[in-house]
């Protein structure tokens, strides 16, 4: 009986040392926190196994959270939902039920995932999206581009596009009963990349005549160039998203050869011949004082030149929005960004922030101390009370601009 007891002790000892990780003073929730963070890391390690002994791919088994998560399109007195396609790329179709007096709205949202994970499917952004057109009365188009490590950059990107340009023709808009003027684009982590690089292309596509009002970009991942940011350091271990897991996210984006994702956890994948592109992500610069800390900025000293040629993608401002030139960024809509304090992608969205102000671009940010994925956590067993803060925050904000 004693041993059963010793047993019973210790192993409640392993599992609670597991569980508990140090978090900020002023993160709330922190026991949620650290039961979401130790479920979360469970299934990383469960990837890293079937990884190394060969079973399957890393995302592969990370995947199956976005299984587990998956729901049926399930019409309600409010909302009809159902899943079609536009221009053969997989979308999850939101249409307010009932006759409007006027055009509706149009939101076209992107999952996120790290382009690896994720499926407008899963019950949150299904959740959003059907709360998104019933308080809105808005359209939503909820686009199921095609992932990493199977399909590689830029092929997640077109089909978002495709899907864009499909939806703002003239004839699409009419069948729908949205108004032209009054469509936003809207995407969290990887799918805020997507979102910027969409609407900077369609901004300055002749081809299409209908422009988005709003872009909304939930706490996104928009530069590969440095790796390195403050944010990037001081949250290298915080909840959801490590930096060993977005540096991953970033290389099976381009590559599954994993010497790429080397030199990009080492900040070592841009050679220093290119070190004047870090201009439009010079942190030192497009940050504030309190999140500078005490980190030093400085420029690529690798002469590797291997990757660029092998993956020019690594300075394509379809992947990396934040590289754009000032002149592509005059005249992008209205811009409502949300970034997280704890979260390794926090210096992006803040310097996107930065350079779309100094472009002339009205912008709307919001900072929350909080960590990645946070939008998500509305409908999870670990359900948080500011994810239903910043949903309600989001919609309102929305209603009241769109």
């Amino acid at each position: 009986m004693a041993s059963k007891s010793l047993c019973f002790v210790l192993l409640s000892a392993l599992v609670a040392y597991y569980i508990y990780k140090p978090l900020p003073d002023n993160i709330e929730e922190k026991w949620k926190t650290m039961m979401l963070d130790a479920t979360f890391r469970s299934l990383g390690h469960l990837a890293t196994l079937a990884e190394m002994f060969g079973i399957k791919h890393y995302m592969d088994v990370m995947m199956l959270l976005t299984y587990a998560e998956h729901t049926e399109p399930a019409s309600d007195s409010n909302v009809i939902i159902t899943d079609t396609s536009f221009s053969d790329v997989p979308v999850r179709l939101y249409i307010p039920k009932g006759q409007s007096s006027t055009l509706r709205r149009a939101i076209m949202f992107i999952h996120g995932g790290g382009w690896c994970l994720g499926s407008a499917t899963m019950k949150p952004y299904d959740q959003l999206s059907k709360q998104s057109s019933h308080k809105l009365n808005a359209v939503v188009v909820s686009i199921n581009y095609r992932l990493a490590p199977k399909f590689h950059f830029p092929i997640q990107y077109d089909d978002v596009y495709k899907v864009v340009k499909f939806f703002m023709q003239e004839k699409v808009l009419e069948k729908y009963s949205v108004d032209p003027k009054r469509i936003a684009v809207s995407g969290d982590s990887a799918g805020g990349n997507l979102a910027a690089a969409v609407a900077q292309m369609l901004l300055h596509d002749p081809e299409v005549k209908v422009k988005f009002k709003i872009e909304m970009l939930i706490y996104p991942v928009l530069q590969a160039l440095d790796l390195s940011t403050p944010s990037y350091q001081d949250n290298a271990f915080m909840p959801l998203l490590s930096r060993t897991l977005m540096v991953r996210f970033w290389s099976e984006y381009f590559t599954t050869d994993r010497s790429l994702f080397e030199a990009m956890m080492s900040n070592k994948h841009i050679p220093s011949q290119d070190a004047h592109l870090f201009k439009n992500v010079n942190w030192s610069s497009l940050l504030p004082e309190d999140l500078k800390k005490n980190h030093v900025h400085s420029l690529p000293d690798s002469q590797n030149t291997m990757f660029l040629k092998k993956y020019p993608g690594l300075l394509d401002v379809r992947a990396s929005p934040l590289l754009a030139e000032d002149e592509k960024l005059v005249g992008l809509p209205l811009t409502y960004v949300i970034t997280c304090m704890y979260d390794v992608l926090r210096d992006d969205g803040v310097m996107y922030v930065s350079r779309l102000r100094n472009a002339g671009v009205k912008v709307v940010h919001e900072h929350y101390d909080t960590f990645h994925g946070i939008l998500l956590m509305t409908n999870w067993p670990f359900n948080f009370s500011i994810a239903d803060h910043i949903v309600d925050k989001y919609l309102k904000w929305l209603d009241n601009n769109l």
